[in-house]
């Protein structure tokens, strides 16, 4: 399965801007054979931890701009918004597929709690895995690369690769590429991730976007510009390392629930 991220920068809260500015970006990832194209978080708006702006649901023009993009170009998008939410709004991943239908819907399990997000936003919930070409793909935004139970979790699933859409900065950038290899080595899965690249009132971003293999090395990886990067995700790839080294049968369930009650 053909796989491409679209590192761009966001036209600052103008969703409008931005969309119109990402549909190059899709039609390219369709002439060049892929089945999904993903972009970074919020990428209509850009990241902020706190603003409300440009609030919606699945039905609101983000999100019917990406299925209407979907159905001309014949390629699955995933995009990330900020989701409506009661009493908070959540930052939410979706994953449209190739005729307009929704994939697969997965809100932030982890809000940046340094940059007081957990304040302004909900924490989700539930993990999502969808399937493109045979491949189980899961969810993930950004922080919680951070935390590896979300990717064990799975990987007890069985998904091929977890995709993290991302407004990973410039200042924390060596950590961004040691969660990537590292979640992708622990779990003997892809781990794609699709940052955000120039500067906005928020912080500074360098790009970067990559894709780690099933044994932790990079299998793609961006500069700082904006960029299309395609790539190749192989279910044989995982496979063959599970039965390789099959690491995930030793693990102590029983044990690691006793020692975490205690």
């Amino acid at each position: 399965m053909k796989c491409c991220s679209a590192q761009i920068a966001a036209c600052w809260e103008d969703p409008e801007a931005t969309l119109e500015k990402a549909a190059p970006y899709i039609r390219r990832a369709a002439s060049a054979g892929a089945s999904l194209v993903a972009f970074p978080e919020q990428f209509a708006t850009g990241w902020d931890p706190c603003s409300h702006r440009h609030i919606q649901d699945l039905s609101g023009p983000t999100i019917s701009a990406l299925r209407t993009l979907a159905r001309e170009s014949s390629v699955a998008i995933l995009g990330s918004f900020r989701e409506a939410g009661s009493p908070l709004p959540k930052n939410t991943a979706v994953v449209v597929g190739k005729t307009g239908e929704i994939l697969a819907r997965y809100s932030k399990m982890h809000p940046f709690a340094p940059a007081k997000e957990d304040t302004c936003f909900s924490a989700g919930d539930d993990p999502a895995v969808f399937g493109i070409d045979g491949l189980r793909l899961g969810l993930a935004i950004c922080y919680d690369l951070r935390f590896p139970e979300l990717f064990r979790l799975y990987a007890g699933r069985g998904v091929h690769g977890v995709i993290v859409p991302s407004a990973w900065p410039e200042s924390r950038l060596r950590h961004w590429e040691l969660f990537i290899r590292a979640r992708a080595a622990e779990n003997q899965m892809y781990v794609i991730g699709i940052n955000a690249t120039g500067s906005n009132p928020v912080d500074s971003y360098a790009g970067s976007s990559m894709t780690a293999g099933p044994d932790g090395s990079l299998v793609a990886r961006a500069g700082e510009d904006e960029t299309l990067l395609c790539y190749d995700l192989m279910a044989e790839n995982v496979e063959e390392a599970r039965r390789r080294l099959p690491v995930l049968n030793d693990r102590r369930t029983d044990l690691y629930s006793r020692l975490y009650s205690s």
